[in-house]
């Protein structure tokens, strides 16, 4: 009885060789696969795919094809990243109606709203489903805020913690093979850990070997931004023994500040002397009481602060330093683009300063998604090499 076998995702330049050949042997597509198959059978006298019964060396390449979905999309930084290693995104979600008019600008398409009304089913089949889910509940920042409203935060946060488990819903039934996800630092940290342990039991629960590791973007930016990257592989596809290594900071020269800043910025993000004297006042009544809170001017030499989604407020995270006897300003939209890794030259920003600040703060570092996503190509790399297996769906199904 013969069995069928779809497969998907056929590189360009394969699909081209594919039709040459046929129409030149005068066969059908489907009577030129099966001849190229039956060929490759015979010259092995054993199954094209031989599951774990042998280990076959082959190059592990920097890149694989792969479909990947970019959940709580923001502007898109995990997907600048990973279509540079050539991954195609075939589906994304961002509620913000800002943040997707500038997905839209970037991408030319708009991302699905609400993830709460997303119907799992209606997904595309992917690879890879990526998620820089929602970090406020988890984040200091967050907490200390929702603590002096009297508001609940994490899990009991109705409206941003729960989330996490629309996203849970969406991994039980679509089963992508690997699950790339970013928070904040203070993820693991939170309710005594109790935030971080049920969201990696439920991942585990799922079948999924989970890793996770705090990395600072300063290796990658100019920029001191801790996140917490967990990276999930399903046990089903990768097996339990399945290897990750979170990647090394890149070699060379330290990222400074100076190189990312303007020449001529407008004379608009100065600080009013107003605002100026309000912060060094309320820099030092801090100083006097011993706490550390604060405005920064950071070193050209170095790094700054972490960047906020709240820098359009006042900028005082990260301010800089002019000339004379002029109040520091603010680093613009572009700069701050350019501190998350992000290029404007290429990434023009569509919104107003105010949504720019909020859009940057909130991003992901690409430099970083795009390392640990090597890591994570060269995982699977190595995994299917030793196994010989192949992604291929047969009746919708993943072959094992």
């Amino acid at each position: 009885m013969s069995k069928q076998i779809l497969v998907r995702n056929i590189p360009s330049h394969v699909a081209e060789w594919i039709e040459k050949q046929r129409e030149e042997h005068r066969m059908t597509q489907q009577e030129f696969i099966v001849s190229i198959l039956e060929k490759a059978y015979a010259s092995t006298q054993a199954p094209l795919f031989l599951g774990r019964a042998r280990i076959i060396e082959k190059p592990i390449p920097e890149c694989l094809p792969f479909r990947f979905i970019d959940l709580f999309a923001g502007i898109g930084g995990f997907r600048i990243a990973l279509e540079k290693l050539g991954g195609r995104c075939v589906f994304s979600s961002e509620w913000d109606k800002y943040a997707q008019k500038t997905y839209s600008a970037w991408f030319g398409e708009t991302p699905a709203g609400d993830i709460r009304k997303i119907t799992p089913t209606d997904i595309p089949d992917h690879d890879l489903l990526a998620a820089g889910f929602p970090c406020q509940p988890f984040s200091i920042a967050g907490v200390s805020k929702k603590k002096s409203l009297g508001q609940a935060h994490g899990f009991k946060c109705a409206t941003q913690g729960n989330l996490f488990f629309y996203l849970a819903k969406i991994i039980k039934i679509k089963r992508p093979p690997v699950l790339f996800l970013e928070n904040v630092k203070n993820l693991q940290s939170h309710d005594e850990g109790r935030t971080w342990a049920v969201i990696k039991d439920t991942l585990e629960q799922l079948n999924y070997k989970v890793f996770a590791k705090v990395l600072d973007a300063a290796h990658w930016v100019p920029q001191h931004r801790e996140r917490i990257y967990i990276v999930c592989f399903d046990k089903k596809v990768f097996g339990d023994q399945m290897e990750f290594r979170y990647p090394d900071p890149p070699n060379g020269v330290a990222p400074r500040l100076a190189d990312i800043l303007e020449k001529e910025p407008d004379s608009k993000y100065t600080l009013s002397q107003h605002l100026w004297t309000y912060l060094q006042e309320y820099a030092e009544r801090h100083r006097a009481k011993g706490n550390g809170f604060g405005f920064g001017i950071p070193d050209p030499e170095g790094i700054t602060r972490t960047l906020s989604a709240r820098y359009y407020k006042d900028g005082s995270e990260i301010l800089i330093s002019q000339n004379g006897h002029k109040p520091p300003r603010r680093l613009t939209p572009a700069e701050c683009a350019r501190l998350m890794g992000f290029d404007p030259e290429k990434y023009k920003i569509v919104v107003s300063d105010t949504q720019a600040y909020r859009q940057f703060g909130n991003a992901v570092v690409p430099l970083v998604v795009e390392d640990v996503a090597r890591e994570i190509l060269k995982a699977m790399s190595a995994q299917l090499a030793r196994q010989n297996d192949c992604l291929l769906k047969k009746n919708g199904t993943q072959i094992q």
